[in-house]
């Protein structure tokens, strides 16, 4: 629900992050409170195995305006940005991952845009989407070279136009948000591209800004989440042309935030 004294929310999906996720919490606390911003962070615990429960439980005592949801069973990340948006009071939403690869100073990038009437902005690994835009600290080759492939696949099929449509920081109008976010079905890593295919078709303003990525070699994203990531985009593409969706098209341009 929709508290307009609260500017931003910050939504963090996590499953076994006990080691990542405090490290990040108190960069996130560092940047909030020099910004001045109103805020709200919403960690969207993903059924983990590890520590991060507990972790998490303690740093609730130390930082200012952080809230837990907590789900017991593993649903993927998909799901749990899904609810974090949905559940989220902040007149802007972003959700980053808990790593914090794309360090959460480049919101300050997004703030113009949305003073121009964008509906949603999302950052990119990729130059063809924004000058500037590179990974500090690479992937791996192999990873680079299936994410390549499988970007033009995803162009080809659902999101055309967004050389990278997988990077995690994307921040939303409140109203777009939940307008998109109530009618996602897909749980897994392939949610971006149907949250970003719904934002096309219903003809939403994406702003695009350069990130400086540094990759983390502990991330959970194995190589079979890549074949997952394409039969996703052909559940989206089957989606869109079956009209299963019911994304509210933009009509007028969104007041200023």
């Amino acid at each position: 629900m929709l508290d307009p004294d609260i500017y931003l929310s910050i939504i963090i999906p996590a499953y076994n992050e006990a080691e990542r996720l405090p490290q990040t919490l108190k960069r996130l606390h560092e940047y909030l409170t020099a910004s001045g911003f109103t805020y709200e962070i919403l960690v969207v615990l993903d059924g983990p195995s590890d520590g991060t429960r507990e972790v998490l439980q303690k740093l609730l005592c130390e930082i200012p305006h952080l809230k837990m949801i907590d789900h017991p069973v593993n649903r993927g990340k998909g799901f749990t940005v899904r609810e974090g948006m949905l559940r989220a009071a902040g007149r802007l939403r972003l959700f980053t991952d808990a790593d914090n690869s794309t360090d959460i100073a480049h919101f300050d990038k997004m703030v113009p845009l949305f003073k121009q009437d964008y509906d949603l902005v999302i950052a990119s690994r990729h130059p063809k989407d924004a000058a500037g835009a590179r990974q500090l600290v690479p992937q791996a080759r192999y990873k680079r070279i299936v994410g390549q492939v499988g970007n033009l696949v995803i162009q080809a099929v659902a999101v055309p136009g967004i050389w990278d449509t997988q990077c995690g920081f994307k921040a939303f109008r409140a109203e777009v948000a939940e307008r998109i976010f109530s009618q996602t079905t897909i749980a897994g890593w392939g949610f971006d591209i149907e949250v970003l295919a719904l934002a096309q078709t219903a003809n939403y303003r994406i702003g695009i800004i350069p990130a400086h990525w540094i990759n983390d070699p502990r991330s959970h994203v194995r190589p079979s989440d890549y074949a997952r990531v394409f039969v996703d985009s052909l559940r989206v593409r089957a989606n869109l042309r079956a009209c299963r969706y019911k994304v509210q098209e933009k009509t007028a341009r969104p007041p200023r935030v």
